[in-house]
């Protein structure tokens, strides 16, 4: 699995945003788009994923996709009952609806994504009456700093 899982699996969740920082400052270093997210259990971290889709030629291969994958091996199920997911990036429409079928409970994140996300902003999939779960939403969280790190990533790209 891409998601990194030592040392954090199994280990308090003393601060899930700050390890889902953490994860996006490690894209961000190997050129992907800068996104960590984290997901927890009974305060419990399960599994911390960054963005990967360059490194694996996946499309699909966003923080989100990656985490949830990883937590749901690690609890050996295909919902996520009970799990929070904390991200640096509101999800986009693909990873809202990956959080709705894998049935997670709450979802923090940080920056909105006013062109790609797909909570606050988009297909707000959880408003649709065709999502069957739609788990509480927290977001603007940090978002300051989650918003300077893509700004920032963004901009050494042009640069470059």
């Amino acid at each position: 699995m891409n998601a990194v899982k030592a040392p954090f699996y199994r280990e308090p969740a003393t601060d899930p945003l700050s390890l889902a920082f953490d994860a996006a400052r490690r894209a961000a270093a190997e050129g992907e788009v800068p996104v960590g997210a984290v997901v927890v259990r009974d305060g419990m971290v399960l599994s911390v994923a960054h963005n990967r889709p360059r490194a694996l030629r996946d499309p699909t291969a966003h923080a989100e996709i990656l985490a949830i994958r990883a937590a749901c091996a690690a609890i050996g199920d295909e919902r996520l009952v009970g799990c929070d997911l904390y991200v640096t990036l509101e999800p986009c429409p693909m990873c809202a609806g990956a959080i709705s079928f894998a049935r997670i409970r709450r979802v923090y994140f940080a920056a909105l994504d006013p062109k790609g996300g797909g909570v606050e902003h988009g297909p707000r999939v959880f408003n649709q009456p065709t999502c069957h779960h739609a788990p509480d939403v927290y977001g603007g969280l940090r978002e300051a700093e989650a918003a300077l790190l893509l700004r920032d990533f963004f901009r050494d790209r042009r640069e470059a």
